[in-house]
């Protein structure tokens, strides 16, 4: 029985990357016999899951009957975290929002009350949507930080009583709770929605309050040791003397962080730098809104922020050379909340890459911006469910071989 329904979780997991497939397609994906896959199917259709889709295009032979969720069969609440911003949204089997999106600013750091609050964002999100908690089929969080996902655990930012911050939210909301960190499901989502699409090796650069990195090594996402791979942001990189928020000086963060770069947008509009949409008090206190200022302000070609944002381009750009010399990667994706401004980061990160690596390691390389933009972390949060949901334990795994 134990066995079946990891199998089903397996054909919901693969139903959820693919949109269709076929019952001989399937039978491949989660390597078992057409007659058991053809009995999951059988099963997940009489439970109102599993639907016939049609057929499948010619190719010369039968045709085979093709399959699919129904997307209002089930639902996943996506949590994206940052050090500032929360975002929850309630998405259908096809990653497709069934209600508004609700955010708000939560700061991560010294706030003790940054779980309760989040609980109820969930409640109250999953009450707007109008959905039964039976249909919820997890929820996927993801913050940043150094995070243990097995024991739902984040070192830098968030803690409770015992540690867990998924049993904590789990016990409180009633379904499954998953947290990862917010560069790898960003990269989660790149691979199996985004840019990263069928690449083997691709570096996911998350751009954000820090410079994250996601790395996706031989079609699989690379965590380290201690699932702490990634820190992308404190490479001691300058010789700036700039305390980092991991208490270091002169990483790459200091220099190219979206904060970063706010803090140099007023301080250049206080020595009287020209900016055609930016006002000199444009600071408002808050960080998003200070962001999205300067977005708007480059989408509209203001040159100061785009000398900003270019320059800020240039020094991710000599840390991801570092990154191509070391892991020869296919491609180098630009994700996360900073590629709201678009193709501005790629000009500049293009032009490192062409001065400071060798050519023969670089020449392969592609870089591109994020087809997801910043909805990519919620798309990986919402992944990193069944993605938890279809892994097997390995005393589990151990009993039914």
């Amino acid at each position: 029985m134990q066995k079946k329904i990891h199998y089903k979780k397996l054909v919901l997991r693969e139903f959820y990357y693919a949109g269709s497939l076929s019952c001989a397609e399937l039978s491949t994906r989660i390597g078992k016999s057409i007659p058991f896959t053809t009995q999951l199917l059988s099963d997940l259709a009489k439970e109102g899951v599993v639907v016939e889709d049609g057929l499948a295009p010619s190719n010369g032979g039968r045709r085979p009957v093709m399959y699919s969720v129904k997307p209002e069969a089930m639902y996943i609440i996506a949590v994206a975290m940052d050090q500032m911003v929360t975002r929850v949204a309630v998405m259908d089997f096809d990653n497709k929002p069934v209600m508004p999106l609700l955010q708000e600013e939560l700061k991560l750091a010294d706030n003790p009350e940054v779980l309760l609050h989040l609980k109820v964002l969930i409640e109250g999100a999953i009450k707007k949507a109008k959905i039964s908690k039976k249909k919820v089929l997890g929820v996927g969080i993801g913050m940043p930080g150094f995070i243990d996902p097995q024991k739902g655990i984040n070192y830098s930012f968030v803690s409770v009583d015992d540690n867990s911050i998924s049993g904590y939210l789990q016990k409180e909301l009633d379904v499954p709770v998953y947290i990862d960190n917010d560069s790898s499901i960003i990269a989660l989502a790149e691979q199996h929605f985004g840019a990263a699409m069928g690449v083997g090796n691709a570096m996911v650069v998350n751009i954000g309050w820090g410079i994250g990195l996601g790395l996706i090594l031989n079609n699989q996402l690379y965590r380290g040791g201690n699932g702490f791979a990634g820190e992308f942001s404190h490479i001691p990189f300058f010789d700036n003397n700039k305390v980092c928020s991991c208490g270091k000086r002169g990483c790459l963060e200091t220099e190219t962080s979206l904060k970063v770069l706010i803090d140099k947008a007023e301080q250049g509009l206080k020595k009287r730098a020209s900016s055609a949409f930016l006002k000199k008090d444009f600071r408002t206190g808050s960080m998003e809104r200070d962001w999205q200022a300067i977005v708007k302000a480059a989408q509209q070609g203001d040159e100061y922020v785009v000398r900003l944002l270019t320059g800020a381009g240039y020094d991710i750009g000599r840390g991801v050379a570092v990154l191509i010399h070391l892991f020869n990667p296919d491609l180098i994706v630009l994700s996360g909340r900073g590629s709201q401004a678009g193709r501005l980061w790629q000009a500049p990160v293009l032009q490192a890459l062409a001065e400071h690596c060798i050519p023969r390691l670089v020449g392969n390389t592609l870089v591109k911006m994020s087809t997801l933009g910043h909805k990519a972390e919620l798309v990986g949060a919402a992944a990193l469910v069944l993605e938890n949901q279809a892994r097997m334990k390995e005393k589990h795994k151990m009993a039914v071989l």
